[in-house]
Formats: C-alpha cells, structure tokens, sequence
C-alpha cells in the first residue's frame, strides 16, 4: 500500500521509536499522566514548578549534571554491553593467596533462590518482626551455626567483616573488661589487613596497639586488657593456644581469636580452650570472593558479654498468642537511645551474606562441611609433601589449608611462572610465598602447582610427584592435641535439609513468610526502599566479578579498577565534591571515615587539638556514635518548633567552642523531611570559626540532580549507595557507604597499605578489610546511573519529592504532617503524627503499624526521629497506584480509629490492638472479639485477590527480653 504525503508526516522517527526500552520509564513510578494528577492535587502546572517551591534558590542546582560519557541514558541491554566490555578485560585466576578470601562453590539452589531471588535481596532490616519471620529464622540459623563452632555462648546476626569485627571486639573488652589497661596485643600472624583496621580503630579512643609474636603475650600479661589471636594463623600454623590464654585469664586480660570456620569442624572450638570473643568471615561458606566484599563476618562472645555485643541479635519470644516468635533484641537499634555513649556505630549487618552461609551449613550438615574440610587439610598435606619432594621447605609445621614455602631467591621467579599458568600465589616477603588451598582445589590445580615449582627448581624429572601415591603415605597435617571433640550444628535445621527439592521448599516457606519490595511498597522514611532493576543485579555474579581475589594483581583487575573509577566520578558529579573512596562497606563506615579524614586535615595544619563535634538534637543515632568513635566530643545543637537547626543556639556553640572546633554533623534534608532554608548559613557560621561540615547523606534521594552538598557548603559526606543508587537492603544488608570530600580532604581519603594499596601518603588507614570494600556489588550503583543518565537521576529526585507530598497532602486531612517547608511541602519524605490519637483513643503508634500489616504494607519508620510518629518515603519507584493503595488503607486506619474515638469500637477490642491478624486466629473455631473476622482480615475489598498473612502475632517485647534465647528453637514448636 502507498503511502501519502499525510501518513509519512504522521509516523514516528526511529529515534522515538528506540526508547521502547528506556529504562528511565521501568524504574519510575508514576507515569506522565499520573505526574500531571499528582501535580495538580498540589496546585502545580510542571515538576519544575514544584521543585522550585520545595528547593531554597540559592542551593538550587541549575547545570545539567557533569556526567560526562554517562549524561545520556543507556538502555539495559547497551549499559550490560558496556559493562560486560570492561568485565572482560578483568582476568580471572587461580587464586591461592588466602588471607581471609578462598574459592568456594555457591550451590546451585542458594544462588537461585536467595542471591538472585528479590524475595530475599529487596527485604528491609526485620525491625517489624511479625512480617519477617523467615529472615528472622534464617539469621537464627546463622547464629546457631556461629556459636556451635566457636563454643561460645551467644553470637549477633553478622558483621561487617572480619577486620572490623576484630576491632569492634576490641572496644568491647576495653568497655567490658575491668582491666584499667588501654593496651591491646596483636599477635603478628594476624591477617595484615584485620592489624590495620585494628591500628585505625585503636588510635582515636586512646588504644596503644603492640603486635609481636603470640608466644610473647604472657610476658607483658599484666599490662594488657586484651589480645587478640589468630587459629591458624595468617603463615598456617595451627598453635595450641590453651596455656597461654590460660596464662593472660590469670593476668586479668581476655582473649579474642579470629577463627576460619571450615577449619572449626576439625579444630577444637576457641570457646572450648578460653576464648572469650571468637571474629572472623564466613565467606568460604559458599559466598564468592567478588574482589573483597561483601561478606558476612561474625562475632562470638562468653554469656557475659552479650548485652555489650555490638550489631544485630535475633532472640526468640512469644506472640500475642503464646506461640514462639522471633524478633531482633538487645541493643539493636542502641545508636538512637544511648547516641554518643553508643558502644558500636553499627546499625547495618551482612544479612544477604549471613543467610547464604548459614544455608550453606544447612545443605552440607555437619558431616558435609566436616567433609569439605578434610579434603582442604588433605589437599594442603599432599600439596606440602609433593614441594618438599621437589626440594622445597616448608615453613609451618601444622596447618589447616595454607603452606608457607621458604624458595630463597627463587621466590620472584616462582610467582612469575606462576602467573604465566594464570596461578596466583600469596606475596610474604623476597625469601617465602605463601599457598592456600579451598573447597575448589582439584587434583590438576595439585600438578600446576607442582610443574610452577618443578620448572623454577630446575628438575630434569619428567615426573611430577603423584597424589594417590602421597596420598597413601602422608601423615595428617594438624595438631592431634588440637582435634575438636565437641559437636556442632546437632539441631535438626542442620541436618535436614540435604536434598535440593528439601532446600528449595525451605527456602520458598521461609520467603513466604516476610514482606518485601517483591509483595509491596515499603514506605520507610530515611531508608529509600526504591526498586533494584534486575539489570542492575545480573553482572554482580559473572565470574569476572564474583571470582576475583581482593589482593589480585593490578594487572589482573583492570576492568574492575576502571569501573570503580568510573563510578567514582559519577559520584563526584552527583554530589558536587571532588573525590570519592569506596572503601567504607556501610553508612556507619563512611561516616566514620569521614570524621578520620577531617581529623587528619586538621592534624595537617596543626590544629591536632580540634575534636569538638557541634550535632543537631535531631540527628541519626550513628552521627553521634560515630563521632565518639572518632575520638570526638559531641556538643548537641538545639533544633526550633520546625525542626530546624537552631541558628542562635549554633552560633553560641560554635563560638564558645571555636578554638576546638572539629565540625558539624548535619543530615540535609534535615532528618525531618524538610530543605532547611539556611543551610548555607550553618555551613558559613561553622567555617568561621574553623571546623568543617559533615553532611549526612543518608537524604541524598532528595538532592541527586536538584542541589549538591559540595556545592552549599559542605566539606564531607558519605553516601547510601543501597539508598539512593539502587543497591538492595538485602534484609539488613549489604550496604556501601562510600565517603566523598572536597578537594582540601581529597588527600586524607583511606589507604590500604597492608594490601600496598597506597592512594595517598596522608591517607587515613583502612577503615575495611579490602581497598575497595564491598566491591561486587558496586556493579549495581554503575548500572544505575548508567541506565539513567543525567535527565533520569534528576528525574528520580523530582518524582520522589513529588510522591512524598502527594502522599502528604492527601492524607494531611487525616493525620496532621509534623514538620513541612513553605507552603506546606515537604522533602522526599513526611511525618505523620499520631501522637494526638493516642490520647483521643488509646491508639499507639505501634497499633497502626501492626494493623497496616494487616492490609499488606510495612509500616513507615516508626518514632524516628520524634516519637509517637510514622515517617513515610514512597520513593520515585511506587506508581501512583501503590501509592493510592497505601493511602487508602491509612485512610481506612483513621475510620477505625474513629470508630474507637467515637465509642463505636472498644478501646481495646478492636482490630488495631489486637493486629496482626494471623490465618490461624481468623479461622479459628472460637472468635472472642465484638468485630467481625472479615473486617479484622480483609478490611478493603481490594485485599481479596492479594491477600498477605502475617505468620506470627503481635511479637511479645517485653517477654523477649526478660527471656532472651538466642539458638535455634526446637522443630516442634514450629510444627
């Protein structure tokens, strides 16, 4: 058919035609459409318009943003090419470097259905414990399996990893112990990186570090709060550490050892012979290397110190009903109550991680790891007899799975031959190499390490050594004296679960039983839970990625390095300053490191006496922790009637503090949802008087594209790459907290040094166990932005702004919105307040985030930052459907709390005090309430054909931390 002249006119270019697949349209919410019905509700014509109202004009960013190469968006498919060009120029080789990192096999069925499952990685932290049982319970797992083979007591839910694990035992015996000491001992076969995340910590709180060999602890015993050990050791040798810890006991000092889990299934447990805190990694439990991170540490403690242990603790309870319930106990949120007397900064774990490793004891079983693990000590046993066949020394007379081989001037030739066989061994020293074999090691990996050694040798023997023929004569290579007598992973959860139809059905229950992004909007205030593209998520397993050792050569990570460096200068661009490091793995890490570096740029200048740290009332429970973690003294800043930083109260502080003045810590948008107008003001008043300005960029949604702290006055910030830039929550983890500073701070940015990673001579020391943190997962940040370009970053801001005051002028007329700007508007989130129902009704907080589980929504932040109140973040992700649906049940709340103000409803038999309504309540035979089961269960139509059951009551606080039982239950109370 012809076509005419109209027709021709009348069809699309091809250039609108190839956006069919702009990702900019999947990762935003709300359609064009939607947009305009959301604007007009607020009376404005264009987002333009709206972010003028909201934005104060003299921080408004106009420019574009500078991405460069990344200012236009790329498609998935074109961002996945892109990305897989510089994956491949990364050169995977057999790493036997050890030091904390091992090859591993991820099962099959774990990788499936956890890693790349988003009913597992789009969870948030089990804060609301009755809709996140399954989390709970595969973290109570985790824990089981940690204090089973440590022989303690009690174990948290993860660390970050294992180096700050050890660190934060540290400061745990300091606190703990009643030793008046402040000097701690490091044995030298530590891990080199945990020693100097160990030094970093150690120096702000006054901690003088001496490292020496084991043996010689005894000597100075009387002088020492702490030490710490490592079984085995960095070298391989297993050392019988009984006497000696018995020896530093009787001396008043206590014992932490850094234990390799796999090992503890033939190593009797560190609990067992002393230890008082047992840290280390679990990534060998079948979580890739992914060049350094992220993996779940661990940290194991005596009865004693369980209410001193910092992180997450999960503890069994009872729920409304008196069946056994889960829920997090302790100090798990303690940073927002004890603030600058915190113990721990963390409020962040490796839950993702955690839960890979612990269902990976659960596959195995105890007689599966124990297994694997006599196949590693073996693989290490013939591999040590074959070198010294071929004339080699071997240095270690025990050892688990590491050798340390004296080669003398040999050694730089062996590694090159090595290399040149894609092997790569572990650089000790100019006269010793180091080998560390893993689950993955073969029985060709045992002949190419020995044709690396023959060659260099300079053997004229045809013949390599034979394995079965050394496999037959050679001895075992650990300490008999040291064989674990004690059982572990007996529970029934460890040795059920053997077959993959077994595993996969539990994994599917323990997922049905939690809500996350997968099921529903999570509307959490301060937390960002926005949509994480599986896009984003595809390149974080390719071998290039996940197989990488962190202490490979630069030569071998040169696509990693130049995507890291990329997505370092994306950052830049979006935050106004000049430089980024990605080495912090959390937001508490960043924020820690960037109060280091702004120590060290005053140190720079001499000014070594300025350690005053002026925070708001009002500011996240870490800034506060963070900052007496840095050695610094808080002086808290008022805040007005509007949650503002007090301007009169700032600048009597800042001068009666000047000449000791360090900084200030300020979240902006503020912590309570609102662009405070004189914020460049805070920053000029505290420049003044010569300290430097931290801003929390835990509200970096709100600003990506519109404003940029570096650009109002800001010195410093750390980021939420698992907030803003789209790296998922995981259930409490993982999260990168990256640090990003103007060009002053730029040089203090963290070294690596035990790893040679030298980034500047001033550099602050490494505040994590790898030079770039958890860097498998930065993949998902770069794909991100990426995909988005410099129009859809800014265009994510200006919808999550618009989302936020839509939900808060709509629901305004039900629930009075605490805090706002002018003209009533908000940031990117908004307070609720319920303070005036409770006296109206006896409603609580509580009580309405209990009942929206009910209509199948996790509860927005609860009391946080003012108590008695919900703050609600919808993100740019949530169509304006989700967001009217979650209006709606808010809405349909109020009418109920009506009813009971009204005295239709009983004040306390009515749906909210008595929600979750679980399945098993509803249908139960007897039904004890004057409402009926259809309101208590499906009090909106629209729940009929999406109905979520919470699997648990109403979970019983009180009780669970009178009777905190952190093991595993037994199976017959699930039943």
């Amino acid at each position: 058919m012809k076509l005419d002249h109209a027709d021709l006119m009348n069809r699309p270019s091809l250039n609108a035609l190839e956006r069919h697949d702009a990702f900019i349209e999947r990762h935003i919410g709300p359609a064009s459409g939607d947009q305009h019905e959301m604007l007009a509700a607020l009376g404005f014509t264009s987002r333009e318009a709206l972010m003028d109202a909201v934005i104060p004009a003299d921080i408004r960013r106009r420019e574009t943003l500078p991405l460069g190469p990344f200012a236009a968006p790329r498609s998935e498919a074109e961002a996945l090419a892109t990305l897989r060009a510089l994956a491949d120029k990364n050169q995977v080789f057999r790493s036997y470097i050890g030091q904390g990192y091992y090859g591993t096999h991820t099962p099959g069925v774990i990788l499936r259905n956890v890693l790349e499952n988003p009913a597992w990685y789009t969870a948030y932290t089990p804060y609301q414990p009755e809709i996140s049982q399954g989390r709970l319970e595969a973290m109570l797992n985790f824990q089981q399996m940690i204090t089973d083979l440590t022989g303690l007591a009690v174990s948290n839910a993860s660390m970050l990893d294992e180096a700050t694990a050890a660190a934060e035992a540290m400061t745990l015996l300091l606190r703990a112990g009643k030793s008046k000491s402040n000097l701690f001992y490091v044995a030298d076969d530590v891990l080199p990186q945990t020693i100097e995340v160990i030094r970093t910590r150690a120096e702000p709180v006054g901690i003088e570090v001496l490292v020496g060999p084991a043996a010689a602890a005894e000597q100075k015993a009387g002088e020492l709060f702490g030490v710490l050990l490592q079984y085995p050791g960095a070298n391989g040798d297993v050392r019988d550490y009984r006497a000696l810890t018995a020896a530093l006991h009787a001396a008043g000092a206590h014992v932490i050892v850094a234990a390799d889990l796999l090992a503890l299934t033939l190593l009797e447990a560190p609990g067992v012979w002393g230890a008082d805190v047992a840290v280390g990694n679990t990534q060998r439990f079948g979580v890739p290397m992914g060049f350094g991170g992220p993996h779940a540490g661990y940290m194991a403690v005596r009865d004693e110190f369980k209410r001193q242990m910092p992180g997450r603790l999960v503890g069994v309870t009872v729920d409304a009903q008196g069946k056994p319930a889960l829920r997090l106990a302790l100090q798990t949120r303690e940073q927002h109550i004890r603030r600058e007397k915190a113990t721990s900064n963390i409020c962040t774990a490796q839950v993702l991680l955690a839960i890979m490793a612990s269902m990976y004891a659960i596959y195995h079983g105890p007689q599966g790891l124990r297994t694997i693990a006599l196949r590693v000590n073996r693989m290490a046993a013939i591999l040590a007899a074959g070198l010294r066949e071929l004339g080699y020394d071997i240095v270690n007379e025990t050892a688990f799975d590491t050798l340390t081989v004296a080669t003398g001037e040999r050694t730089a030739a062996l590694h090159e031959a090595a290399a040149q066989r894609s092997i790569n061994l572990r650089c000790i020293d100019a006269n010793k190499l180091g080998i560390s074999v893993d689950e993955t090691t073969t029985r060709a990996d045992l002949a190419a390490l020995w044709g690396v050694f023959a060659e260099i040798s300079g053997s004229t023997s045809p013949h390599l050594p034979d394995v079965d023929k050394l496999d037959a004569g050679v001895a075992d290579f650990m300490p008999a004296a040291l064989a674990r007598a004690t059982p572990y992973l007996t529970h029934p959860v460890f040795n059920r679960y053997h077959s993959e139809h077994e595993m996969l059905r539990y994994l599917r229950s323990l997922a049905d039983k939690d809500l996350a992004l997968d099921r529903t909007m999570i509307p959490l205030g301060s937390c960002t839970m926005k949509l994480n593209a599986t896009s984003e998520m595809i390149p974080v397993t390719w071998p290039e990625f996940a197989h990488i050792h962190p202490f490979a050569p630069d030569t071998q990570t040169l696509g990693y390095r130049e995507m890291i460096a990329q997505l370092e200068a994306m950052l830049v661009a979006c935050t106004g300053y000049a430089a980024v490091s990605l080495q912090p793995n959390a937001g508490s890490q960043g924020e820690y490191a960037g109060l280091l570096i702004i120590h060290a740029y005053h140190a720079s200048r001499g000014d070594t006496h300025r350690n005053v740290c002026l925070i708001p009332a009002s500011a996240h429970g870490t800034n506060p922790a963070s900052a007496q973690m840095a050695g610094m003294q808080v002086v808290v800043v008022a805040c007005d009637s509007n949650g503002n930083v007090d301007l009169a109260d700032l600048k009597a502080k800042a001068e009666r503090h000047a000449a000791d003045l360090a900084a200030i810590m300020i979240t902006y948008p503020s912590t309570h949802g609102v662009f405070e107008a004189h914020v460049r003001e805070i920053c000029e008043i505290v420049h003044a008087h010569g300290g430097q300005v931290y801003v929390d960029g835990a509200n970096m949604n709100a600003m990506v594209g519109l404003t940029a702290p570096g650009q109002f006055g800001g010195d410093v910030s750390h980021l939420n790459l698992h907030k803003t830039f789209c790296i998922p929550h995981g259930g409490g983890g993982p999260g990168v907290g990256p640090v990003a500073v103007g060009a002053h701070l730029a040089p203090f940015l963290p070294n690596h040094q035990s790893t040679g990673y030298v980034r500047n001579e001033q550099g602050i020391h490494a505040v994590s166990a790898a030079p770039y943190g958890s860097a498998a997962i930065l993949p998902i940040s770069w794909m991100y932005i990426a995909m988005m370009g410099a129009s859809g970053l800014t265009a994510a801001t200006e919808n999550a702004i618009l989302s936020a005051n839509y939900v808060a002028k709509r629901l305004s007329s039900h629930f009075p919105v605490l805090y706002t700007g002018p003209g009533g508007l908000v940031a990117h989130e908004c307070i609720l307040d319920l303070r005036p129902i409770k006296d109206t009704s006896g409603i609580s907080v509580d009580d309405v985030a209990k009942r929206l589980m009910d209509y199948g929504f996790h509860a927005p932040t609860m009391s946080f930052p003012v108590p008695g109140t919900l703050m609600v973040e919808p993100t740019e992700s949530e169509s304006k459907a989700e967001l009217d649906r979650f209006i709606d049940a808010m809405i349909a709340i109020r009418e109920e709390i009506r009813a009971v103000e009204n005295g239709q409803a009983d004040r306390e038999d009515n749906p909210l005090k008595h929600a979750p309504h679980t399945a098993m309540v509803v249908t139960a035979d007897q039904w004890p309430h004057a409402y009926s089961r259809e309101s208590a269960a499906y009090p909106l139509a629209t729940l009929a054909n999406r109905k979520y059951w919470p699997p648990v009551g109403r979970a019983d606080n009180v009780y669970g931390d009178r009777n905190l039982f952190c093991s595993c239950i037994p199976m017959s109370d699930y039943a």
